[in-house]
């Protein structure tokens, strides 16, 4: 046998190689899996026989290796760590503060690890359940400031000029993250000419800070972008959010809509009639 091996084709070595009745089955075997290298054996990537990888790695369905000899799979690496520790375990283990739930379903249908599948479903519904109950919380702060400015009053005839400006901050957190995946669907950053979604300023998936200026009488356009002067839209009204009262209005628009009702025990009644703080929950 080992003296026929160098010369069997590759295809043929390859299928033995993956065989699981060889005692290579408890021998490491390094992945590619989009780009990123796990290693792991034959038994735990057999440990699910009836799933893609089952049938990939016992012989019955072609690899493909990458330059360097690794077994190559052309889906998303990252994820794949939680595929593969399901795969030893048999225990769905994330991080509390795992984003990628859907990805993470694509790729388990993808590789059709049926207990998988039905673990990601019953932490779905686990954390809906948590998502129904949650609490917000808004903290603003508002100051005036001076900008100052050039304007051009004819060609090659410029001015200094300054105004009042009026900049706002909110500190926002809520213990659910999808309530703010909502928010920053609704509310936009004005900046360059263009609109951006709220949602790439997110500190962490539970907190988010704003922060903005209202319209600046006088001051070019151009001036916004050059400063670094960002204003607030919210769609689909296509309003801009010029004022803390606006911006209130709003964001309580869109939270008693998702279920949310003012906490009357908290904050204190004069702070919440000035906008300072605003403090809502849910109960389903």
């Amino acid at each position: 046998m080992y003296q026929c091996w160098g010369h069997m084709p590759h295809q043929l070595k390859q299928t033995i190689f993956l065989h699981p009745s060889l005692p290579a089955m408890s021998d490491p075997i390094t992945l590619n899996v989009g780009g990123k290298l796990y290693t792991t054996s034959l038994a735990t990537l057999t440990s699910f026989p009836d799933s893609m990888l089952g049938a990939m790695f016992s012989g019955k369905m072609p690899t493909k290796r990458d330059s360097q000899g690794n077994c190559f799979i052309d889906r998303d690496g990252k994820v794949f760590r939680y595929i593969l520790n399901f795969l030893r375990t048999s225990h769905l283990d994330l991080p509390e503060d795992f984003q990628e739930m859907g990805l993470l379903r694509r790729e388990a249908d993808f590789y059709q690890v049926q207990p998988l599948i039905e673990a990601l479903q019953e932490k779905e519904v686990e954390l809906s359940k948590a998502e129904k109950n949650a609490m917000l919380n808004i903290t603003l702060n508002q100051r005036v400031q001076t900008v100052h400015f050039t304007v051009r009053e004819a060609p090659q005839i410029y001015s200094l000029s300054s105004s009042s400006m009026e900049v706002f901050n909110a500190n926002i957190f809520s213990t659910s993250c999808l309530f703010l995946k909502l928010l920053g669907s609704k509310l936009f950053y004005c900046s360059n000419g263009n609109l951006s979604s709220i949602t790439s300023h997110l500190q962490d998936p539970n907190h988010l800070t704003l922060d903005w200026v209202a319209n600046v009488e006088g001051l070019p356009e151009e001036e916004y972008t050059k400063q670094n002067l960002k204003r607030l839209w919210v769609v689909p009204a296509n309003k801009q959010i010029n004022s803390f009262q606006v911006f209130v209005e709003e964001v309580l628009k869109i939270a008693l809509s998702d279920g949310f009702c003012i906490d009357s025990s908290h904050p204190h009644a004069v702070d919440f009639m000035n906008n300072k703080i605003i403090r809502l929950i849910r109960y389903r």
